[in-house]
C-alpha cells in the first residue's frame, strides 16, 4: 500500500499576481516542508502542476529537506494537476453576468475598486463576485472558450493513472491547488460533484491530504492537515 500526500500550495499573492506565493506563502511552504523532514517521509516520487505558485510551494518543501540533509526527488511537473484557469472563466463569466444583473454589475465594480488596494484583504479571500462566477462556470450557464468543469474533473481524475505504482509503504508527493485535491477526496468518498468546491472551500494554504492506495483501490486516509501551521496567523485559505 504506497501513500500519496497531496500538498495544497501555499497562500497566493494578490489578485493582479495570483500565481505566485505571497512572503506568507512561501512561509507556509516552507513548515510543511520541515514538518515533512522532521517525521523523515521519504518519497520515491514527487510531481507538481505546472503553475508557479505550485512549482514555489513544491521546492521550498524540496529545500527543506536538502537543508536537512535527506534526499527529495526531482519534481515532475504535470499539467493535469493544474487548477481550473481562474483567469479564462473571469473572462468568459463576468460580461455575461454583468449584462444581466445591475447587482452583480455594481458589486463586481467594487470588487475592482477593492482589489486596486494591494492591502486590501479582498485578495486573500473570497468574495460573492468569486462565488457567483464561478457557480455559472459549473453549472455551464453561458458560452465558454475555456475547459469546461466536467473537462477539469475528468483531467484531474485522469492524474491515478499516471501515478507510478509505489511498493509497499512508499509515498508520492504532489503540490496542486485546492480543488484538484477536493476531487481527489470525491473520488475516495464517492462525493458527488456539487460537493466538491464546498471541499475546496474549506482548505487551507499549504495543507496536507494523505490518500492509500492498493491495487488500484484509493482511500482517504487524513484531510486538511496543518500541524505544522500551529498559530492562527500563519493559517489562510487563497
Amino acid at each position: 500500500m504506497s501513500t500519496l500526500y497531496l500538498i495544497r500550495h501555499g497562500q497566493a499573492g494578490t489578485r493582479q499576481a495570483y500565481d505566485s506565493l505571497s512572503d506568507l506563502g512561501h512561509l507556509q511552504a516552507r513548515r510543511a516542508g520541515e514538518y515533512l523532514a522532521s517525521q523523515r517521509v521519504r518519497f520515491r516520487a514527487a510531481f507538481s502542476g505546472t503553475l508557479r505558485r505550485q512549482r514555489e510551494t513544491a521546492e521550498e518543501v524540496a529545500g527543506q529537506y536538502r537543508a536537512c540533509g535527506l534526499e527529495f526527488p526531482v519534481i515532475d511537473c504535470e499539467a493535469n494537476w493544474n487548477e481550473f484557469d481562474i483567469d479564462a472563466v473571469y473572462r468568459d463569466m463576468v460580461p455575461a453576468l454583468a449584462a444581466g444583473d445591475p447587482q452583480f454589475r455594481r458589486d463586481y465594480d467594487d470588487l475592482l475598486r477593492q482589489a486596486a488596494d494591494e492591502d486590501h484583504d479582498v485578495h486573500h479571500r473570497w468574495s460573492p463576485c468569486d462565488a457567483a462566477i464561478v457557480s455559472a462556470w459549473i453549472e455551464g450557464r453561458f458560452p465558454s472558450g475555456t475547459e469546461s468543469w466536467q473537462a477539469f474533473i475528468r483531467r484531474v481524475e485522469r492524474t491515478l493513472d499516471t501515478l507510478p505504482r509505489c511498493g509497499e509503504d512508499e509515498a508520492v508527493a504532489v503540490f496542486t491547488s485546492a480543488v484538484p485535491i477536493a476531487i481527489w477526496v470525491a473520488m475516495a468518498l464517492g462525493v458527488t460533484n456539487g460537493r466538491i468546491m464546498q471541499v475546496a472551500a474549506v482548505m487551507y494554504n499549504s495543507a496536507i491530504t494523505t490518500f492509500r492506495l492498493r491495487e488500484g483501490e484509493l482511500a482517504l486516509f487524513s484531510f486538511n492537515g496543518v500541524p505544522h501551521l500551529p498559530a492562527d496567523d500563519l493559517r489562510s485559505f487563497r
